[in-house]
């Protein structure tokens, strides 16, 4: 198994891409803690599984934009498993507005669950870090291109990336390493309620699928897997690094 007797924590690990990813690292042997901000059931259910599955995993309700909530996560981190090995910042919301309607609270929250929650989980991890930690962040192909009505959403992409290659850099001196995963159209629920809010989610959805040159949706499990390679020690000397799993999307 290629994460055993590490600690992981995964944010927004209830549904999607963090859901798969939690799954993935419990299979490959890692102690998952399953952050969650809303759904208690759905947490718990990720739990379950990887309990079913042989692995160990709890369950932290924190909201990653109020820094007492992600410091008291990580503190019960701490207390349960004694230290923090693979950080991976997964949690985001979407927002598909024209800038011109787009009200201050609307951009607050995106880049406040999007970016400053990834300053924050990392602000608080790291001390708890030792050598060979592991730092991964969602980021996304909105962060490599612009898109019409995602301004705040492309913003806090953009950011993901600035701050991946900064920590990167800041922590190089520690042997902690700092990536980022942009993923193309992947199908996790915040994908479906943006097609289903469409006029024509029949037409959205072919829309999705066929920007990607491969001819499909990704899926979570397709980010799961990039991010345990990133997580583990097959990809040791990589750090500071943009991974994008996207179907050639970017490659148009």
């Amino acid at each position: 198994m290629r994460l055993e007797g590490k600690v992981a924590i995964i944010t927004g690990a209830s549904s999607g891409i963090g859901k798969a990813t939690a799954l993935l690292f419990g299979r490959e042997g890692a102690k998952v803690v399953v952050n969650y901000s809303h759904s208690t059931d759905e947490a718990n259910e990720v739990v379950n599984s990887i309990v079913k599955s042989g692995g160990e995993a709890i369950a932290i309700k924190a909201d990653v934009s109020k820094e007492h909530e992600v410091k008291a996560m990580i503190e019960e981190t701490i207390k349960k498993y004694r230290k923090i090995d693979i950080l991976r910042n997964n949690a985001g919301v979407e927002l598909q507005k024209p800038i011109t309607i787009t009200s201050e609270e609307d951009w607050n929250k995106v880049l406040d669950i999007n970016l400053k929650g990834m300053f924050l989980c990392s602000k608080h991890a790291i001390p708890y870090m030792t050598e060979g930690g592991v730092i991964i962040n969602t980021a996304s192909v909105a962060g490599l291109v612009g898109s019409a009505n995602l301004s705040a959403y492309c913003a806090s992409k953009g950011g993901v990336i600035a701050l991946t290659k900064a920590l990167a850099l800041e922590f190089a001196p520690n042997k902690i390493r700092v990536n980022c995963i942009c993923p193309g159209a992947i199908d996790t629920p915040m994908l479906r309620r943006f097609i289903d809010a469409s006029p024509d989610p029949k037409a959205t959805e072919k829309q999705f699928t066929s920007m990607h040159p491969l001819g499909r949706l990704g899926q979570p499990e397709d980010i799961a897997r990039a991010a345990l390679f990133l997580a583990s020690d097959s990809s040791s000397f990589i750090t500071g690094h943009t991974l994008v799993v996207d179907g050639g999307f970017t490659a148009q």
